[in-house]
């Protein structure tokens, strides 16, 4: 748990370029960084931001990988299949695993804006967000 706390940290504090990934409806993803993980071959670590205008909100979807939500700004509202949605503000966070499926994930507000930042453990190459039912 330290060694992933640790390696959440490293990726946060580190500069970098990703490739641009398309975002999902209702939300402005700006990839931050992508780095390859050596000591876990295959897999990469991928930081983004999301940015949700009032009243934003995102699709149903999966990550198909571990997602580290931080909350930058404003308050968000987030949920998994089989749990209990939660409102979050600045500093709190929220985990999915690679087999969650998204319900919810929106602004809680109408009229404030709402930022995250995201960090996803993942497959190399895989996309960080693909659509779900």
């Amino acid at each position: 748990m330290l060694k992933l706390r640790a390696l959440a940290v490293a990726l946060v504090l580190a500069a970098g370029a990703a490739g641009a990934q398309q975002s999902p409806p209702g939300a402005h993803v700006t990839p931050l960084m992508k780095q390859a993980l050596a000591d876990y071959p295959g897999k990469e670590a991928t930081v983004i931001t999301v940015d949700y205008a009032p009243g934003g909100a995102s699709d149903v979807h999966r990550h198909n990988a571990h997602a580290f939500v931080y909350v930058l700004e404003g308050s968000i509202v987030m949920g998994v299949r089989g749990g209990k949605a939660v409102t979050l503000t600045p500093g709190q966070t929220f985990y999915e695993g690679p087999d969650d499926i998204h319900t919810v994930s929106r602004n809680a507000s109408r009229t404030e804006p709402a930022k995250f930042m995201v960090v996803l453990l993942k497959d190399s190459g895989a996309p960080i967000v693909t659509p779900a039912h």
